[in-house]
Order: C-alpha cells, then structure tokens, then sequence
C-alpha cells in the first residue's frame, strides 16, 4: 500500500512554546462531499486512557454522526474503525497493540478503513514501530488533527492509501466542533488544552501541546447548554485546569470560571486535574463556598521526597504539599482527597520511598492512583540511568498500596450508617441486581433499586464498605 506522509511528528518541535495559539471556528468547507460518501457508513471507536482522550472521542463521534454516518459497538460490522489511543503508561500501549492486531483478520476479509489516532502516534518511536507491525493500518492521525479527521477518513478512502496526518505543534482552540456526548446526563467540558510544566516523566506536554484556554464566555455557553438539557453533572477538563486563563488577556482565572459555572445550577460541578503549584487561596474559597462544587480533590503529589519532586520538575517540595492539604481541609471540613504516585522513578532510593510511605501516611488520602515508573522515550527521565530492578519496585508498590488502603479502607468505614446522594450510572458490573453510582465524594455505592431510577440523584444509606466500594440501600431519609 503506497503511503502519504502530511506529517509526521517531532518530539523537538512538540516542545516549541512560542507564539500565542489561534482560535477559530470549525467549518466543514467539504461538507457536500462528506454527506454523499459518510451516509450511512458504520464506524466503531474505541478509546484508551484519560477524560482528555474520552472528550476527543465524542467530538469524533459527533463529526461523523453530523454527516450521516452510524455509530455501532462492533468493529467486525463497521466500515470505519477507530483506535483512540493513550501514551501515558506502558501496559496502556500494549493493550493498543493487542487490539490493533486483532483486526487484522477483519481488514483482511473486508475494504474497512482502520484508523489509530491519539497521543501514542504522537512519539516518532511508536508511530515507526505501529506502522511496521500493523501494515493494515490505513490511516494515521494526531491530537491536533481531529477537527481534520473527515477529510482524513475520506481521502484514505477515495485513494486506498496509507495516510499519515501527525503535526507536532503548540496547537490550536477550535470552537464549534460537533459533539455527541457518551454520557445522558454527565458532561466533561474542556475548558484548556495542552500543559506547560513538563515534569521530566510525562509525554503530555509533546503530544497535546501548549497550555491553550478556551475563551470564558465559549466555556459557559456550553455549559449553559448542559444545564438546559438536564445534565446532573459536569467535570471541567484541563491537564492543569488551574493554569485556566493565564494565557489568556480576559482578566480571569479558574477561580473565576468555577464560581461562574457553579452558578448557572448545575446539580453536581467537579474539575480534573489540579497542579499542586498552581492551587491558590481564591480555587479553595470558591470550592467552600459553593453547595454544587463537589468537595473532592484530585491533586497528583506523584512523590513524598523532595529529591525525587525536584527531579520530576513538580515546582514544589513535600512541605509546600503538605501546608496546601491542611488549608484545604481547614477552609472545606468534609473534603476528600485522590491522589496519583510514582513508584520507582529511575534511582528512588529506599529513603526517598519511605519519604512517599511517610507523606501517604500524613495525608491520609481517601482514593489514589498508583503506578510503577514507566519511561517515556523522549522525555529526559528516560534517558536517567536506572539502577533499580522491576521486582524491587514491584515489592514497593505493593508496600505503598497497603499504606493507602489504610486511609482509603477508614475513609469507606466513615461512610457507613450515612445517607448519601448518589447519582446512578446504571447495572452494578460486578452484580446485576444492584445499580451503581457516586457519591458526591467519588466514592462507587452499589444497592438494589429499580432500572427506572438510572439518571436520578437518590438517597442511599451506607451498610457496607468494601473499602473501594460502598454497599447500601434506598432510603426517604
């Protein structure tokens, strides 16, 4: 299959931070020719990784819908097949892997197109090794060429060539782009894209560009929408959603937005994710003062060892971490607290562990994302000697999940013989005679009720915890 290269990605221009990005308005300029070629044309995604990636898949999603195509669950009767990636950890890249070869068979026996997108074709190493392994691939795009993906699925289509579309760039804010939303009644809203802080082990700052917001009024027009049509629950994006506005000449910062969005009524208002660095006195106030804004927290501290914080290039020590979660939890009593932790970052010595076991233990966290370090080629982590083996950072995760589950397991008994408001998401996937739904805390309750309360905030009275999952029963209370 001949290949048309458009771009391809660099890792040393992904880093570029120049210029003021643009903004514009999407139009699609080859729409009547979409029309004809996309009606009634089937196509499955799938999507790994975080919300960021979850957001790209609706506005994919609602490009093809706008232009007749129909949105099914199973890639073996679609024409168009999509695989929204993740780059962020590497048991995320190898399960791309094993579902990208499972449709060999399926491009063999059929004229689909199949397309991977998203931030693992945005690093040049992976992009060179998918494209050698998975020859059947036919089309190739990046994050910054979603708003392009019609014209890309067609053009691979009409010429029956392998397309490669990856511009490594700071990026662009494109208003307008369709949507159709996974979700009935929660919204994630992106209210910025990209990041600036390029912590020596993270990929996002290459692959999704510079720090870029939204325009204010943009942001609350579309939650505006939201609120009309009855959703319950909207999460506010950013990969550092308290940089909002810096880049901006509105005279307003995330503080701002959050009070602003609260104030349209929308019942349950949460935002991920939070830079220690960046939090401030005003973010805590706006947080206390508003009945909607779920007193939850998601502030990565990804270490305890000021050592290995300023190797990560975090911006803060232990300390200021530390300082920031008592104002916290003064200024919003009932606020509850995730977190994300690195094990095994290239040399961790077995002090600078037990400073992450020490933090943990202080903080008492009621929720957390741990990890074991995984490199990143391109970012300067991956180029630190490492000394430390695979199954002594094993043994540390282990040790550090049985300090968590300490706080996380108390944290869960607290709840109990509580009445809570849970907004119900659906079928239990563990039992599928009880529903399921959060908490305002984000913790997961399971209890028997009738399929008909799905898309409903009721009261529930907690019986049981399970440490990670909560047991309990309608109630009138």
């Amino acid at each position: 299959m001949k290949t048309t290269i458009d771009n391809v990605p660099n890792l040393n221009k992904a880093k570029e931070r120049k210029k003021i990005p643009t903004q514009f308005l999407y139009i699609d300029e080859n729409k009547s020719n979409h029309d004809e070629y996309f009606k009634d044309k089937r196509f499955f995604i799938r999507t790994y990784g975080c919300q960021a990636n979850v957001r790209d898949e609706e506005t994919i999603a609602g490009m093809l819908c706008g232009v007749g195509a129909k949105r099914i669950d199973n890639e073996y009767d679609a024409d168009i097949i999509i695989i929204n990636t993740c780059a962020v950890r590497e048991n995320a890249e190898d399960k791309v892997y094993g579902q990208i070869g499972n449709l060999k068979n399926i491009k063999t026996k059929d004229r689909k197109i199949i397309a991977i997108c998203g931030c693992m074709v945005e690093e040049p190493a992976i992009l060179e090794k998918v494209m050698s392994m998975f020859p059947f691939v036919q089309l190739y795009f990046g994050t910054h060429e979603i708003y392009r993906c019609l014209d890309l699925i067609y053009q691979a289509m009409k010429s029956n060539e392998r397309i490669v579309s990856i511009e490594s760039k700071q990026g662009e804010v494109i208003e307008g782009l369709p949507c159709q939303r996974t979700h009935p009644y929660k919204a994630y809203v992106n209210i910025m894209y990209g990041c600036d802080k390029f912590c020596t082990y993270c990929i996002v700052p290459y692959t999704r560009g510079k720090e870029r917001s939204r325009k204010f009024d943009d942001i609350l027009k579309e939650c505006k929408q939201l609120v009309d049509n009855n959703y319950l629950e909207i999460t506010l994006l950013g990969q550092n959603v308290n940089a909002y506005g810096l880049d901006l000449d509105e005279g307003k910062d995330f503080a701002d937005l959050l009070e602003a969005v609260a104030k349209l009524g929308i019942p349950r208002l949460r935002f991920m994710t939070s830079h220690p660095w960046n939090f401030n006195k005003k973010m805590i106030d706006v947080i206390a003062k508003y009945d909607n804004i779920m007193k939850f927290i998601h502030l990565p501290v990804q270490s305890g060892s000021d050592e290995i914080l300023k190797k990560m290039a975090r911006r803060y020590t232990r300390e200021d971490y530390i300082k920031l979660v008592e104002l916290m939890r003064k200024e919003i009593p009932s606020l509850n607290l995730s977190t994300d932790i690195i094990v095994g970052f290239p040399n961790e010595s077995d002090e600078q562990f037990n400073d992450t076991l020490s933090l943990v233990d202080i903080i008492q966290y009621d929720s957390a994302f741990t990890f074991i370090y995984s490199p990143r080629q391109g970012t300067p982590a991956a180029k630190m000697e490492d000394k430390i083996s695979y199954e002594e950072k094993s043994k540390r995760f282990k040790e550090l999940v049985k300090h968590l589950e300490i706080s996380i397991s108390n944290s869960s008994k607290k709840m109990v013989g509580g009445v809570y408001p849970i907004l119900v998401d659906g079928v239990s996937k563990t039992d599928v005679n009880m529903l399921s739904g959060y908490a305002e805390n984000n913790k997961l309750v399971h209890f028997k009720g009738d399929v008909s309360l799905i898309g409903k905030i009721v009261n529930v009275k907690i019986k049981e915890s399970h440490t990670y999952s909560l047991i309990g029963e309608l109630t009138s209370e």
